[in-house]
């Protein structure tokens, strides 16, 4: 999940999963795979880099729990 606001500087949450689009029409428009449109403050290089963030805090942690994993089937 990612913070974002809207126009009105209103914050809310999308789940980086569901982004489909990024687009500057100049407003930043985000779509979702469902098809909702979101109009965000966020510059489009700005959305990347929230997501780019989420995703590495989601595989840093997975990769963090398999090691310990690994090294009790080692020993």
């Amino acid at each position: 999940m990612i913070k974002l606001r809207r126009i009105n500087n209103k914050e809310f949450v999308v789940n980086a999963d569901f982004i489909e689009f990024v687009e500057s029409t100049p407003d930043t428009v985000i779509t979702l795979t469902n098809g909702v449109k979101l109009v965000v403050k966020e510059s489009v290089d700005e959305v990347i880099e929230k997501v780019i963030e989420y995703k590495k805090r989601i595989f840093e942690g997975i990769i963090f729990n398999i090691q310990p994993l690994q090294k009790e089937h080692e020993g």
